[in-house]
């Protein structure tokens, strides 16, 4: 395999296109010894096939706001690769959405869910709306809008949404009671629905607590546990509000959190009541964490600065990408930081992964630490094909045994000649051989 060729004809068809061309070179150079020593791999064109989407659909979304005015957006659909399953992905609805960012998030997500080991692919989706600041009802008329549109792209065998950055339960719920009356049938043909109607228990903690399941593994190849442990979380959404409650569950202390406004810290931890308190500030839709400081006296506030200045024994960045650069690693190897694991998706920029790596930090990639969310969203599926709810411990139980499987899957592709453990290279390697394999057995199509 050519990396370099391969990448500079990627750049020359996608050019600007920083964050897909970035997470497809991390995949690239740790598949590369296992693609040279399959040729089938090369003859097949295996790698030309797997970088590009299956197909790519934009489209506008007219919709009308509290005024009467129109406004207009646009949505997107990346379909990237179904080798093992329906193309499986997240609807995402913020400003920054683009088609790098969602091609970026959509060829993550087809190692991540190959990882889980249920049958799904790779797709991602969304919208640069804004839900905040909007009331229920222009949201409500922006999803029907939407899934006016993406209603013929998708099915419960095809192409199975799910929520991400600003599409949560509200959001789910108005595109799917517009997708039911269009199909005139209830499927589970999106995830991360609402318990009376198909939802799955733990669905919104899960990314978190899968993070946490995967980082306790990492922890146990060092005979130790989160017992006693300080941890620096970042962001305050979904995937920190279960990681923060894992966490402070299996004793470690969680001391910090973040939003765009900065990071407050927090060194008698957060937990109990303070857990309930950032729920409710991320329901004001404020999107601020400056907040906590002024309820809980004991917290400090720092404004435009980003957690990993803290001393922490590990860290779970879980906000969003490259929010984690070579200087916040150096900060954290100079405190001592052991252990990071990446609850958000590709939140380290690749000069961070190599300084983390090299100064001997076990280091796990999102695409493994971060899959609880897709996997839980797979155990909804199957909830929703077998016409049955499990209770909350069969949910958690079947997450947990699945985040120590990725686990293992990632030691066993990713043991060095000395011993240690690169989990990015495990995870690249065990995600893309179940893929490739898949897309032999099936020929050219």
């Amino acid at each position: 395999m050519n990396l370099n060729k391969i990448m500079n004809d990627l750049e020359k068809k996608h050019p600007g296109e920083n964050e897909y061309l970035q997470a497809v070179r991390e995949v690239l150079e740790s598949i590369e010894e296992v693609v040279n020593e399959n040729p089938h791999f090369q003859s097949a064109g295996i790698i030309e096939r797997i970088v590009e989407p299956d197909r790519v659909l934009m489209f506008k979304v007219p919709w009308v706001n509290d005024e009467g005015d129109v406004e207009v957006n646009l949505g997107y659909r990346v379909q990237f690769n179904n080798a093992i399953g329906p193309y499986k992905g997240g609807l995402r609805f913020h400003p920054s959405v683009n088609l790098s960012i969602l091609k970026f998030l959509g060829f993550e997500q087809i190692f991540k869910n190959a990882l889980t080991t249920l049958p799904m692919g790779g797709g991602k989706g969304g919208s640069d709306f804004n839900p905040k600041g909007k009331s229920d009802k222009e949201i409500m008329r922006f999803c029907q809008a939407f899934m006016l549109e993406l209603w013929k792209l998708i099915g419960p065998d095809t192409d199975v949404p799910a929520g991400d950055i600003g599409v949560g339960g509200k959001e789910i719920g108005y595109l799917y009671g517009m997708y039911k009356k269009l199909q005139g049938e209830h499927t589970g043909v999106l995830t991360g629905k609402g318990l009376a109607w198909g939802g799955s228990l733990i669905r919104p903690e899960a990314t978190g607590f899968g993070a946490v399941y995967f980082a306790q593994e990492m922890l146990k190849t060092k005979g130790e546990t989160f017992e006693g442990k300080t941890v620096a979380v970042s962001g305050f959404g979904n995937v920190a509000w279960g990681a923060t409650s894992k966490i402070t569950e299996l004793g470690g202390k969680v001391v910090t959190i973040s939003g765009p406004d900065g990071y407050v810290h927090d060194p008698e931890g957060i937990s109990g009541d303070k857990i309930d308190y950032l729920l409710e500030l991320r329901a004001s839709n404020q999107d601020i964490v400056a907040p906590y400081a002024d309820e809980f006296p004991e917290a400090t506030f720092h404004a435009g600065k980003r957690p990993w200045e803290v001393k922490v024994d590990v860290a779970l960045p879980c906000a969003t990408q490259n929010e984690l650069d070579e200087n916040d690693a150096q900060n954290l190897i100079n405190n001592g930081c052991r252990y990071v694991a990446e609850g958000a998706n590709m939140p380290s920029t690749p000069e961070a992964v190599h300084l983390l790596q090299k100064n001997g930090v076990l280091f796990g990639p999102g695409k493994a630490v971060n899959a609880g969310g897709v996997a839980t969203s797979g155990l909804e599926m199957t909830q929703n094909a077998e016409k049955l709810a499990w209770t909350r411990e069969e949910v958690d139980a079947k997450l947990h045994h699945i985040m120590k499987s990725i686990h293992q899957s990632c030691v066993d592709h990713g043991r060095n000649d000395n011993g240690s453990v690169d989990y990015v290279k495990g995870a690249n390697i065990a995600g893309f051989l179940k893929v490739a394999n898949a897309m032999i057995d099936q020929g050219i199509i």
